[in-house]
């Protein structure tokens, strides 16, 4: 039997984008048949919610309400709420899975750490980093910065890029063997066609779902059918190229397979 889970979701309680509550969100998903969902809400280097001159425990003190708001309202229906965050750095962001409230509290450190930081730190307690929507472009991006050396895996659909972002990012995930993800990056509830992962066991802790991921095993994508057959001619334009990270976090220009059709 599969399990159908949600995986980059924001509620108006934490994130300042947010249009709907924890509660909102639950109940939409479980009525969609899903098992369960994720509460990924931008972190402080983000669009926060949560007011950034505030002590640190009571900031990420309200930063979880977010995900507790909708936990309360999940173990009353029977829908698996989990915890996650997204952060974000020059535009390109990064879903990050496995930590608790309590380490977040212990750690002040961690609205400061660099790509690399992030990545050592969060696999040090246990959870692990998928980048979103890689190849989505913005206004408030001057290009796309695709940073493989600092995550598990990649978020090759994401329900709110163009399908020409997604077919970018499956088709690098294919190449260099990446973990790949879904998700909605639902900001509003009820949202027509939700995205998510489809797993072959229920997951009883986002632990599980974290040692799926670092230990490459089968992750299953709902999307539309066809989402990744999208084709395209000729270069990107300047503000679409796309650059990966090297080690010292810096942009390096993306090999000419990821940039054209072909």
């Amino acid at each position: 039997m599969p399990y159908l889970y949600e995986t980059h979701l924001h509620t108006c309680l934490a994130s300042k984008c947010g249009r709907s509550t924890g509660k909102e969100h639950a109940r939409f998903y479980k009525e969609a048949g899903y098992t369960g969902i994720i509460m990924t809400d931008h972190f402080f280097g983000g669009n926060t919610a949560v007011d950034r001159t505030l002590p640190w425990e009571e900031r990420i003190d309200l930063f979880w309400r977010g995900y507790e708001d909708a936990k309360e309202e999940g173990d009353r229906i029977g829908l698996d709420v989990f915890f996650g965050l997204e952060q974000n750095f020059a535009g390109d962001e990064y879903l990050v899975y496995g930590l608790t409230k309590e380490y977040m509290k212990a750690h002040p450190e961690m609205e400061h750490w660099t790509r690399r930081q992030q990545l050592e730190e969060v696999h040090r307690a246990g959870g692990c980093v998928i980048q979103a929507h890689p190849f989505r472009i913005r206004g408030y991006m001057n290009c796309i910065r695709v940073g493989t050396l600092y995550c598990d895996g990649i978020e090759a659909a994401n329900r709110g890029n163009e399908p020409i972002d997604d077919a970018r990012a499956y088709r690098m995930g294919l190449a260099k063997g990446l973990v790949m993800t879904a998700g909605s990056d639902n900001h509003l509830s009820p949202v027509e066609d939700p995205y998510g992962v489809i797993l072959e066991k229920r997951l009883t802790s986002i632990t599980d779902y974290v040692r799926m991921i670092r230990e490459k095993e089968c992750i299953g994508l709902h999307v539309p059918e066809g989402r990744f057959s999208v084709s395209w001619e000729g270069e990107p334009d300047e503000r679409h190229l796309a650059f990966f990270l090297d080690k010292y976090e810096h942009d390096v220009v993306m090999p000419e397979q990821y940039l054209s059709d072909g």
